[in-house]
């Protein structure tokens, strides 16, 4: 019987290409959105992998959603937290909202999406969890004083939850993507994306396909005795 995983903004951008990879490995897989219908519905019509939609910020929301995943298509064995938005601004003009919003998506909406399947993993034996963080949750970023405290944050979360799980057979991992050519990134002025491949001693941009690969590992059998870990992917962007 296939695994059942789990990715949280998963028919888009790096999210979508996870989604994809997994199911090509064999998983069952759910990808959540979080408002754009149409997307989602040609991603599924496209791929045929389930879509639902919810908040990942509400706990309530979440659970309410795991728990439909799970009586449409089994135990989630693997959960990637994918989901995460940008609301960017220097400091000084940093809002309390547009901090919150941040924190509420890609912090807490890491604790969201696995604290509801956590039971069921310890019981079952196995779990894979897999957070998406970014290369600038290790080094910071300007006007992203917001954004870099969740993905340095989400580091913190698998390095705890690696400890808390590793006798009940569930792993904990994190992978730093650098800039990935997805379309927001493709959507930015060329001038500004040339700076940043510039900046790239691989003289490219990362492709969403190599993150999703990095996934498919993690969240394999195999990797049993990988836990606790970062993998970043930035094609040596800035060395940890």
């Amino acid at each position: 019987m296939a695994r059942v995983a789990l990715v949280t903004g998963g028919s888009r951008g790096i999210g979508e290409a996870i989604s994809k990879a997994l199911k090509s490995a064999g998983y069952e897989v759910a990808a959540t959105y979080a408002g754009n219908d149409e997307a989602a519905k040609k991603f599924t019509e496209e791929t045929g992998i389930k879509t639902y939609k919810w908040n990942v910020a509400d706990y309530d929301s979440s659970k309410a959603g795991i728990e439909q995943v799970e009586a449409d298509l089994g135990p989630i064995d693997v959960v990637v937290a994918n989901a995460g938005i940008t609301r960017d601004a220097p400091f000084h003009k940093m809002t309390p909202e547009q901090w919150h919003q941040v924190i509420d998506t890609n912090l807490t909406g890491v604790f969201n999406t696995v604290h509801p399947v956590w039971p069921g993993m310890r019981e079952r034996k196995f779990g894979r969890v897999i957070v998406i963080s970014s290369i600038n949750g290790q080094k910071g970023q300007f006007g992203q004083v917001n954004y870099a405290a969740t993905k340095a944050g989400d580091l913190g979360i698998v390095k705890s939850l690696a400890q808390e799980g590793a006798r009940a057979g569930i792993t904990a991992n994190a992978i730093c993507p650098g800039y990935i050519a997805t379309e927001m990134v493709m959507a930015m002025p060329e001038k500004v994306r040339e700076s940043i491949v510039g900046g790239i001693p691989a003289g490219r941009l990362g492709e969403p396909e190599e993150i999703a690969r990095c996934v498919v590992f993690l969240a394999g059998e195999d990797a049993g005795f990988i836990n606790g870990s970062t993998i970043t992917a930035n094609g040596a962007q800035h060395l940890v």
